[in-house]
């Protein structure tokens, strides 16, 4: 493949500008690069869950996340193409479907916490609603895919799945809200 990133520094977005996989100039705080900054945002985050001790089926879900997360910036990159298709929603729903099925149901919300590797996977969880959100505002303008859209909320019903489980692996507890409109029981 050669040397792709032999020069870091290009001086080309100095002036607020950056460049898109298809060569097209565009603002660095344009909404394509906001959800493409969140998408990235979201892939680190998943990193840092990631130097946990997670089981192994949590870690192999997340890594796979993490490249699919790469197509999808490369995606929101180059304006009409397409890396994220149905049968990696059907792969998140599988994980998702088979991660909850061992977690008692829940009767109120959960507050984020529950030991390390928890709380930073709802920090995740919280940044894949963040980068869902900048899909959506840039759909309103742009054509995007519908799976990429529906990949995202997918990814965040798994994250959450996922927060149970890591706080149960570590030995952590489940806050759960109280609603101030209930009494306590």
């Amino acid at each position: 493949m050669g040397n792709r990133l032999s020069r870091i520094y290009t001086r080309t977005g100095d002036q607020g500008s950056t460049g898109l996989g298809n060569g097209e100039r565009v603002a660095k705080d344009c909404p394509r690069i906001e959800a493409i900054g969140a998408v990235d945002e979201l892939n680190c985050a998943i990193g840092r869950v990631l130097v946990h001790d997670v089981r192994e089926a949590v870690r192999q879900s997340l890594q796979i996340v993490q490249h699919k997360l790469f197509d999808l910036g490369g995606e929101l990159s180059i304006p009409g193409y397409q890396a994220v298709r149905d049968e990696d929603v059907a792969q998140l729903e599988s994980d998702l479907e088979q991660f909850n099925a061992d977690l008692p149901p829940l009767k109120e919300f959960i507050l984020p916490g529950g030991g390390r590797a928890a709380a930073d996977c709802h920090l995740a969880r919280a940044i894949c609603r963040r980068a869902e959100r900048r899909l959506v505002s840039l759909a309103r303008d742009e054509d995007i895919s519908e799976q990429a859209r529906v990949y995202l909320n997918r990814l965040s019903d798994l994250l959450f799945v996922m927060c149970r489980i890591l706080a149960r692996d570590e030995g952590g507890i489940e806050v759960l809200w109280r609603n101030p409109n209930r009494p306590m029981t």
